[in-house]
């Protein structure tokens, strides 16, 4: 966006109080601006928040608090402080009615799938190495390029398509290229073995409020209207109005009242799908098309009272098994002792990933509870009689999808953004994009800076590489082989053996025509491993040729061996960034 913008009365309207909206109000205050920010929900945090329920707390989803982007680090702890707890991380996968350590230990993997199950892996993962599938257009080709069949489809493909909902052959290789890259069967064995190898989402602790997530964005709530920034919460901007690429107003919603907002900049983290729909006059036709093509995945979470102390140890467990509907289960004590409000009791939260609409989304509460509480006895995590009681949240819009075509609808959407100079989209849901908590903050602080003068491109806010050690980077690794780029091999070979014909050619011909008693004594030594050569006019042109050809062979072996060390380099830098990135696919 041009911060130039023609001179227009009005606040700085900002739609959405998540982490990404509240993330720009807070940097707008920081300088004297005082934004209006507008919050359908009822609390603020978005899919971050924290609801609670008979004095217990419900985390939407599980949020840890992790990043390498050290000013964000900071303002998170500047925010909380003591309440900013450093909790020791505990998360398990459930398959085949067994539980498997999360991050992969060796000894609890091989235990569970056992020595022939493991062998078939390995032999599937050698298979997929040697015979890779040249296309990496899905998420199946993709994940098994990288792990093989057989893993792929113990640990990865039942829980991908409970949480998309489409078949793993309609999910763009996008998505698991943004939240695991570089992730391979080596960095799982060797995280495995050796541990995390410096990995920024495996590790052992993390932070987390004492009270959930929505503790740090109430907080952000506090200082933005401490500093003259309003929050509207239940309040659903409807209509945003907007003449020659300006934003004018903004009409919202509260109740059966609708007011309309002057706005000079309109920083918006609702669906950009929504976006589309709201502007009047409305986008093009194209564009109306592309909106209405993209789609996001509901989370619905089903909130249970269970009388024990700790049914389970982990903060969270992944469900690969078909046999029930759950997807994960969140136990919020463990995340933090403060989430319930005694020692014996435990809140637990049963996550169900849905389309809304569908069925499991449409389904009465009472249903709902009775499903979660059915599935939890199951997986043999509780008893009947230990389930008190139990609450649903529905959570629209939690993840954007990337099936086949979101990319050409992202595109044309974009595209037309472009014509507007006071428009920014920002956050997980406004740019259609999976960030991470922290990335999406960042791109709510970048928009806020471009409204005082800066000129950041949110949309290259990079959600890999700051997970990334930096000097394994992809960036670097494509600087290294841009600067190492492979030498020619028979290009430097014809080079070297040219030298070498002329040199020869030169000498021999010089030293007979110098003569003398014995022509060339020293130089017609070559012919001990040059047959035939002699210091003669004849032994000029057999020189020459014996010149190139040894030339050529060692010029072409330099080369060869050059561009195998550098290859050799790169593949290592890629296998430090592999043990980086390992462990995103499952991140809550």
């Amino acid at each position: 966006m041009d911060a130039q913008t023609e001179d227009i009365d009005g606040p700085i309207v900002i739609i959405g109080a998540g982490p990404a909206g509240l993330s720009a109000a807070h940097e707008l205050v920081q300088v004297g601006y005082r934004p209006l920010v507008l919050e359908v929900g009822t609390r603020v945090g978005g899919i971050a928040r924290t609801e609670t329920f008979r004095g217990f707390h419900f985390d939407i989803g599980g949020h840890r608090f992790y990043t390498k982007l050290h000013w964000i680090q900071q303002l998170w702890e500047e925010m909380l402080g003591k309440d900013f707890l450093k909790v020791s991380r505990l998360s398990r996968i459930y398959y085949r009615g067994r539980f498997f350590s999360y991050p992969l230990k060796m000894a609890n993997a091989l235990t569970n799938l056992g020595l022939v199950e493991s062998t078939r892996i390995v032999a599937s993962f050698l298979r997929a190495q040697t015979f890779p599938s040249v296309a990496e257009e899905t998420f199946e080709q993709w994940m098994i390029n990288r792990f093989g069949d057989r893993l792929y489809r113990i640990f990865f493909k039942t829980y991908t398509e409970k949480v998309w909902g489409i078949p793993c052959t309609e999910i763009r290789a996008d998505w698991a290229a943004q939240r695991i890259m570089g992730l391979s069967l080596v960095s799982v064995v060797s995280n495995a073995l050796f541990g995390s190898q410096g990995s920024k989402t495996l590790v052992d602790r993390f932070h987390y409020p004492s009270r959930g997530p929505g503790m740090m964005w109430q907080k952000f709530r506090e200082t933005v209207e401490q500093g003259g920034g309003e929050i509207r919460l239940s309040t659903e901007a409807v209509k945003i109005f907007h003449r020659k690429g300006q934003i004018r107003t903004v009409t919202a919603k509260s109740g059966d009242t609708s007011i309309e907002y002057p706005a000079s900049h309109v920083i918006s983290s609702m669906p950009i799908n929504c976006l589309m729909t709201a502007l009047e006059p409305a986008p093009p036709q194209t564009v109306l098309e592309a909106a209405h093509g993209l789609t996001y995945r509901a989370l619905v979470l089903v909130g249970l009272i269970i009388r024990a102390q700790s049914p389970f140890h982990d903060q969270w467990i992944y469900v690969h098994s078909p046999s029930v509907k759950v997807g994960r289960i969140q136990n919020f004590k463990n995340w933090s002792a403060q989430m319930a409000p005694g020692p014996e009791r435990t809140n637990v939260g049963m996550e169900y990933f849905c389309n809304k609409g569908d069925a499991i989304w449409s389904m009465p509460d009472r249903d709902m509870v009775q499903l979660a509480t059915e599935e939890l006895v199951q997986l043999g995590l509780a008893q009947h009689d230990q389930v008190e009681d139990g609450f649903v949240i529905r959570q629209p819009g939690a993840y954007p999808v990337y099936d086949q075509a979101y990319k050409g609808h992202l595109e044309t959407i974009r595209s037309y953004l472009d014509g507007f100079t006071n428009l920014q989209t920002i956050g997980r849901n406004g740019m259609h994009r999976y960030n991470n908590m922290d990335h999406s903050m960042q791109t709510g602080i970048l928009a806020a800076r471009n409204i005082f003068g800066a000129n950041k491109d949110i949309w290259s806010v990079n959600t890999d590489d700051a997970y990334l050690e930096e000097r394994y980077s992809p960036r670097t690794i494509e600087a290294v082989k841009q600067t190492f780029s492979p030498l020619d091999a028979p290009a430097l070979g014809t080079a070297v053996g040219s030298v070498c014909a002329l040199l020869i050619f030169a000498a021999t011909l010089w030293l007979v025509l110098k003569g003398g008693a014995v022509v060339g004594p020293n130089l017609s030594l070559l012919a001990q491993y040059f047959p035939g050569y002699s210091v003669t006019l004849r032994g000029t042109l057999i020189g020459a040729v014996y010149g190139f050809t040894a030339g050529f062979v060692f010029g072409w072996g330099i080369a060869a061996l050059r561009n195998r060390l550098v290859s050799v380099a790169l593949e290592k830098m890629r296998r430090k960034a592999v043990f980086s990135v390992i462990g995103r696919f499952f991140k809550p």
